[in-house]
């Protein structure tokens, strides 16, 4: 599979799919979560789970993470919608994903305020005051910063103080669980947020239950399969025109 990753980007392998976010005051669609997925010409479409972990391992998840986000930038300016992308911790241990990403939103003609960098929280972050430096340049932009995957692994209210994150992300888990520990955890994090005027994403919403659940609880925004599962660009587009 290494061997299969490497020029995948340049061959144009690696295409976006997209999630839809719903206001979950007013259900409006009012983003999307771009989603990356290896259309290997054998195997068919690879989800990240299976690469992204190699593709960290042998060096290459810098561009393939830099296609996703100008996948999510364009996005953002033919939908004028709020689009999330998923950041490895591996592309911020240097400053040259940062620099890319500035020089990009200065090109920009629309709010960089619409692009959401997604840090995901499944392993250590490693050294952070430098990976914060390079999230608070990004914030300075405008881009907001989330805590994907938030209740899992290392995620932590701590860790969404030290990184000053503007979003958390109820993890999928949390959201499916209604048991009165993991309500309490849920409740805990919506007062955080809404004590730091942080957005609150609820995750993986696949049934009515599990979305009252969440809107009662105070999440702002919902995703999952209840609405929409991951689609190819052209069926997000569609959605968008009819929404």
């Amino acid at each position: 599979m290494s061997d299969a990753l490497q020029g995948a980007v340049d061959r144009g392998e690696m295409v976006p799919w997209f999630q839809p976010q719903y206001d979950l005051r007013t259900y409006r669609l009012v983003g999307a979560e771009v989603l990356c997925r290896w259309d290997h010409p054998e195997w068919g479409l690879v989800r990240p789970n299976d690469f992204i972990p190699l593709a960290e391992e042998i060096g290459i998840i810098d561009e393939i993470g830099q296609c996703m986000t100008e996948y999510a930038l364009t996005a953002i300016g033919e939908w004028n919608i709020d689009i999330s992308v998923n950041v490895s911790p591996v592309q911020l241990e240097s400053g040259d994903f940062t620099s890319w990403l500035e020089q990009s939103l200065a090109r920009l003609r629309y709010p960089a305020k619409r692009l959401t960098v997604e840090i995901t929280e499944g392993r250590d972050l490693g050294d952070v005051p430098p990976l914060v430096a390079r999230l608070d340049r990004l914030r300075n932009h405008g881009v907001g910063i989330a805590i994907d995957d938030f209740g899992a692994g290392h995620a932590s209210l701590a860790q969404a103080r030290r990184l000053h994150a503007t979003e958390l992300k109820i993890d999928r888990h949390l959201t499916g669980d209604d048991s009165p520990e993991t309500t309490a955890q849920i409740a805990k994090a919506v007062a955080f947020a809404r004590d730091a005027e942080l957005r609150t994403v609820a995750e993986g919403v696949e049934t009515t239950a599990q979305l009252h659940r969440v809107r009662q609880l105070g999440c702002t925004r919902g995703q999952g399969y209840l609405w929409s599962r991951p689609v190819p660009r052209d069926e997000m587009a569609r959605m968008i025109a009819t929404a």
